[in-house]
Order: structure tokens, then C-alpha cells, then sequence
């Protein structure tokens, strides 16, 4: 098998006619011998229906249909699991990311004998606001982590079979994908696309903190040693008040009063204490769920004919 193309489903119904078409017209200007891998994320629209359909009229087509919605990225992995193609190009379907990209990617890869080629937004996409805390989502993370995640990288690459191979290796239960690919190494090379925008992002504000939250604590153990060094600031801030009120009563007879300046330092304190509590906390809760070794998905069924033959 020379190529893979693996991408997921999710609401896709509206654009995954069009994506097979041009993503299969583009796979053959490289190879006739290719296979696409759609992973149905627990769509709740007729999505499975749709590539149950394609599956029927093409040989090429194999179709991993999940128990239920386990999230984009472990979909993904998972879809990166049954790729047998010496090459693999994965991409979501919902045509933001032009299906034409594999032909620019694989002239990259050719050229540059790299394992990854990836594609990097020249500009984020969305208004003001998305734009910023995009920004500032990478600043926080790559301030917080060992390994640098480049910027405004979006979900298409093209992989060589030995990168992804090691890719799929990693167990992390919380799967933080941008991290993994940039922690397994090998040699990836950045390609400057344009990113439609179809419309509202369904990631609000709520769910971006989230993600925020997620990728630094799956990814970073930085936050405990901060913890750490709060700890020893707060100490050495505290002890010098404290010889100062002593100095200050025992040889100037002067005493602070003042109860609101107590009360809000005892309300500081015990929010310091109550917020590192909870970084602690969520560090607990994921070795929680790491040590219980669920699986990354559950797969209800693969329509796969070269399995079936």
C-alpha cells in the first residue's frame, strides 16, 4: 500500500461527498494503490450512512465506525492505528483544509526527504477575539512546556509510515495531539496554506479553557514546579513582614492595626492555596485515569474489504 488517507467524521454529512471526490481525484495524480480511512466519531447526522455508501461503491474506502463520540483526537489516532500505507495523509474532511493539499505536501516531501510535512496557517482564522486567544493559548503553552508546539498548525500532514508508527505508541489516556506529534521527533518541515473558515467555531470560550487546561497538564509538569517555587515566594514574603512588625514593635513601639488588611491577606492566601490545590488535583485526576487503561476508543464495527476477503 503506498498511500493512506485518514480523516474523521463528525456532522460531516454536508461535505463528505465532495471530499471523497476531490480527495480520491488528487490521490490518484500520486498512486493508484491508496486507501481512505473514515472514522465515524459518533456522527449524529447521517454521516455514517453517507460513507457506508461510499464504502459500497469503492473497494479503496474502509470505514471505522466508533461506539460513540470519544473526541477528534483520539479518533484520529485511532484512524492512524489501521493505516497500512507506506505513506499517510491525514486531514479533516470538513473542507477548511483543501484536499489539494496532499499534492503539495508530497512535492515537499519529496523534495525535502523529511518524515513530516504539516501545514501552518499564515494567519488565524476567525475574528479579533479567536485570533488573540489563539495567541496567547500557544504562548501559555509552550511557556509551561519542554517541547515547543508550533503556532497555528492545523490538522493536515503528510507522514511518513515510520513516524506514524511511533506515533501510535504513545498511551497518553488524555490525548493533547499537537504535543504528540512534536514530541516523537523525526525530521517536519512547516508549509505555509490558507484555511477556509465555514463558519462558527464550535469550540466557545468554554471549551477552548478547557482544551487550555488539558494540554498544559497533559503535557507539562511545569505547573507543579511553579507551585513549588509560589510556595517559597509566599514563605520568604511572609517571614520578611513578619521580622518587620517585630523590628517595628520591639524597638519603635509601633503597632499595625487594621483588621481589612488581615482579612485580605488571609482571602490571598487561601485563594493561592485553594488554586494550587486544584492544579494538584488535576494532575491526581489524570494519573486517575491513566492507571485505569481504557482504551482510546471503542469500535462498534470496521467495514474493511481487504479484512473481509
Amino acid at each position: 500500500m503506498d498511500l493512506s488517507i485518514v480523516t474523521t467524521l463528525y456532522s460531516s454529512a454536508p461535505y463528505l461527498e465532495e471530499f471523497y471526490r476531490r480527495m480520491c481525484i488528487e490521490a490518484q495524480r500520486i498512486t493508484g494503490d491508496y486507501e481512505l480511512i473514515l472514522v465515524n466519531d459518533g456522527s449524529t447526522d447521517d454521516s455514517l450512512e453517507i460513507a457506508l455508501s461510499l464504502y459500497e461503491k469503492d473497494a479503496r474506502v474502509t470505514v471505522v465506525d466508533l461506539s460513540r463520540n470519544f473526541g477528534h483526537h483520539k479518533a484520529i489516532i485511532t484512524g492512524l492505528g489501521h493505516a497500512k500505507g507506506h505513506l499517510v495523509f491525514l486531514i479533516d474532511c470538513d473542507l477548511e483544509e483543501e484536499p489539494e493539499l496532499l499534492g503539495v505536501f508530497h512535492e515537499e516531501l519529496q523534495r525535502s526527504g523529511a518524515d513530516v510535512v504539516y501545514g501552518v496557517q499564515q494567519a488565524r482564522k476567525g475574528g479579533f477575539f479567536e485570533r488573540l486567544t489563539g495567541s496567547l493559548f500557544y504562548r501559555m503553552l509552550n511557556l509551561f512546556s519542554s517541547y515547543p508546539v508550533p503556532p497555528n498548525a492545523i490538522a493536515a500532514r503528510l507522514m511518513t509510515k515510520r513516524y506514524v508508527e511511533n506515533l501510535v505508541q504513545h498511551r497518553d489516556r488524555e490525548v493533547f495531539l499537537a504535543g504528540l506529534w512534536a514530541i516523537t521527533g523525526f525530521e517536519q518541515v512547516p508549509v505555509t496554506v490558507e484555511k477556509r473558515h465555514k463558519g462558527t467555531s464550535t469550540y466557545g470560550l468554554g471549551r477552548k479553557l478547557s482544551v487550555v487546561v488539558n494540554s498544559i497538564t497533559s503535557f507539562s509538569t511545569k505547573p507543579l514546579v511553579f507551585i513549588f517555587y509560589l510556595g517559597c515566594v509566599i514563605v520568604l514574603v511572609a517571614s520578611l513582614a513578619a521580622l518587620y512588625l517585630i523590628v517595628r514593635a520591639l524597638f519603635f513601639g509601633s503597632y499595625l492595626a487594621g483588621w481589612p488588611s488581615l482579612i485580605v491577606s488571609v482571602w490571598l492566601l487561601g485563594g493561592l492555596t485553594v488554586f494550587c490545590m486544584g492544579i494538584i488535583g488535576i494532575y491526581l485526576s489524570k494519573i486517575f485515569m491513566e492507571t485505569k487503561q481504557r482504551p482510546y476508543t471503542i469500535i462498534r464495527r470496521i467495514y474493511d474489504r481487504a479484512d473481509q476477503a
